[in-house]
């Protein structure tokens, strides 16, 4: 079974049948695990040498998931040793005034990657169908449109060449409460502290259905969810990791052909 499969949302998908503690890609061994992921995301480095040096495909990865579900982390673990030049990393927060009066993809749009670069959506034009969707900021019939419209959205962007990865980081209540305490006792991760996340935690449950509608509303082949077990920051690590190297690998990526102008050239 290929590691894309392994992790792909059943039909109907609920949040509640899926365990967020569980890893298997773990050795059971915290230090493997953490050397494997190393190795994964070196040989991401590599693969992304020959993809920005191609420039003739774009890859779009989108990280969602609840408050300190790790969506951070993800990125400085699984991307840490890639070109800069051949990455963007963008991290949608709620739009500005600008942004309010255009259409709500019209700011997501602009950012997705160009050939030969990778992109990684910290959050995205999901936000439009979930926090809107909690706080009953659209009605049923406006989701459907909108899910319509991202099915639309993302079908055109892969048929442009862009390739889409999306992982919904799952963890549960608990690890979350959990994660939120950290940062308040610990004051070098004071900055990471909103009040707000405490009062969307209050939507907790809310929140898990209507990011299981989203999901059930947008998997496809070319545009595929993967639900990660994030409970555990190392296995997350691992599994987005081994997820992205294979989605590259997939691609048969070379380096383009020598130029032969320039064979036996002697710089003087």
């Amino acid at each position: 079974m290929k590691i894309q499969k392994q992790f792909r949302p059943a039909p109907k998908f609920k949040i509640q049948d899926a365990d967020a503690a569980l890893k298997p890609l773990s050795s059971g061994d915290k230090t493997a695990d953490q050397a494997q992921t190393l190795a994964l995301t070196t040989q991401i480095a590599e693969q992304q040498n020959m993809f920005y040096a191609d420039a003739s495909r774009k890859l779009l990865i989108v990280l969602q998931g609840t408050d300190t579900s790790g969506k951070d982390g993800t990125v400085n673990s699984v991307f840490h040793g890639v070109n800069p030049q051949g990455i963007k990393i963008v991290n949608f927060k709620a739009p500005n005034a600008v942004e309010l009066g255009r259409d709500y993809l019209w700011r997501v749009h602009r950012q997705v990657p160009q050939s030969g670069e990778i992109g990684v959506f910290n959050r995205s034009h999901y936000e439009d169908v979930l926090i809107t969707r909690v706080h009953d900021w659209i009605d049923d019939k406006e989701c459907q449109r909108r899910y319509a419209q991202i099915r639309d959205f993302e079908r055109m962007l892969t048929e442009t060449g862009t390739t889409l990865i999306k992982f919904f980081l799952h963890i549960s209540s608990d690890e979350q409460k959990k994660r939120l305490q950290q940062r308040v006792d610990n004051p070098a991760k004071h900055w990471k502290f909103d009040v707000q996340d405490l009062a969307e935690r209050k939507h907790w449950a809310r929140y898990q259905e209507v990011y299981a509608d989203a999901i059930n509303a947008t998997d496809s082949d070319t545009a595929p969810w993967h639900i990660i077990p994030a409970n555990s920051n190392t296995h997350r690590n691992l599994a987005i990791a081994s997820i992205v190297l294979a989605a590259l690998q997939d691609m048969k990526l070379k380096f383009p052909p020598a130029k032969p102008e320039l064979k036996g050239l002697i710089i003087k």
